[in-house]
């Protein structure tokens, strides 16, 4: 499982032997949501959010969203190197309020 981001109480990760479409999960306390990211002529087109266990409470949803709309080309990147390249990402701790 590996972890791409912290960010305000939020890990943000994938895990190794998922499947399209790109996507990542974000886990707050015991609450998971699935990040589904949609590209069309290598462009983010459409973002959707599913939760998959628990409830995400709305200002953590709010907060993740931010966080995705800034670093969503680099996800998709990340997700990229991992499964198609072989690579391995590196954890970042993000600190900064986005």
């Amino acid at each position: 499982m590996p972890k791409l981001y912290e960010y305000m109480g939020i890990e943000i990760f994938f895990y190794s032997k998922d499947h399209e479409p790109i996507h990542i999960h974000a886990k707050y306390s015991e609450n998971i949501i699935r990040v589904s990211f949609f590209i069309k002529e290598n462009k983010i087109y459409k973002t959707t959010y599913t939760e998959v266990f628990g409830s995400f409470p709305k200002s953590k949803l709010n907060t993740l969203k931010k966080f995705i709309s800034v670093y969503q080309n680099d996800i998709v990147k990340a997700w990229i190197d991992f499964f198609i390249m072989g690579g391995k990402p590196k954890i970042e701790k993000i600190t900064k309020k986005i």
